[in-house]
């Protein structure tokens, strides 16, 4: 993008786009009327700034004191990141860190009893809801396929479209005819009977059941590794401004002064 003798680059794209989070960025710049749009407020985000420069607010000391300190800050964030980049272990350092937090914090790893279910809802304003949902749970006694007939018929449709599955839940996630109903079946495939809560009237079959206990390491490994990457890249960072500070000298009586001078009356 470019006119009137100003241009947008790639860099300056790029640029901008660090203060978008990392899991959005690459979406987002994929999406060209979004690109537009970033270009578009740069270009006139540079025309202004050349238009203050014209017109001498450069100069004012203020104004001066606040660019010196956003080019400390880019500078000082980059150095930051190096900083960050330098401090990352190998695999083997990781899974040993890993181990030696999951071996040392038991606690953290219980699970409690959890099951995986779906389910059918037929909700509770629907004209003769429950003799719909009665004949639902018949034509699944009759062998009808479950997944099929959630997403045909659930007026849950986050879970519909996968088949009415809700993925494993513990106790107290759901509403308590639900929680009953779910952690009564025993067996993968077992029906419930027709379950009416605040939303209308349920029908759910078990998929699986998990028992209270530790997860495994491996369950665990890869957030631990994640969880000790961060945790020693925080400690390099923090290692770096301490040394700084360490030859730093407060004017407390300075500090004072100004505190006093910006009090209101």
């Amino acid at each position: 993008m470019s006119g009137n003798g100003i241009s947008i680059t790639t860099a300056d794209l790029l640029a901008d786009a660090q203060r978008i989070p990392p899991e959005a960025r690459g979406q987002l710049l994929a999406q060209p009327h979004t690109v537009q749009q970033m270009a578009s407020n740069l270009f006139v985000r540079r025309a202004m700034a050349q238009q203050a420069e014209q017109a001498g607010l450069a100069q004012d000391p203020q104004v001066q004191a606040a660019l010196r300190l956003a080019r400390e800050r880019v500078l000082s964030d980059a150095w930051l990141e190096r900083i960050s980049s330098q401090a990352k272990p190998d695999d083997a350092a990781l899974d040993a860190l890993a181990l030696a937090t999951y071996r040392a914090h038991p606690e953290r790893f219980q699970q409690p009893e959890q099951v995986r279910v779906r389910h059918i809802l037929i909700a509770a304003k629907e004209p003769d809801a429950r003799a719909q949902a009665e004949q639902l749970l018949q034509q699944l006694k009759d062998g009808a396929d479950f997944a099929t007939l959630a997403k045909e018929r659930s007026a849950d449709s986050g879970s519909a479209a996968k088949g009415g599955d809700l993925g494993f839940f513990t106790r107290g996630r759901m509403v308590p005819e639900f929680e009953e109903a779910a952690f009564a079946l025993k067996n993968p495939g077992d029906l419930s009977g027709v379950v009416e809560t605040k939303f209308g009237f349920h029908i759910l079959q078990l998929e699986e059941r998990k028992p209270a206990g530790k997860q495994s390491f491996d369950e665990v490994r890869e957030s631990l590794r994640e969880q000790e990457r961060a945790n020693l890249q925080q400690k390099a960072r923090s290692d770096a401004a301490e040394q700084i500070q360490r030859g730093m000298q407060v004017n407390a009586d300075a500090i004072a002064a100004f505190a006093a001078s910006q009090a209101k009356p």
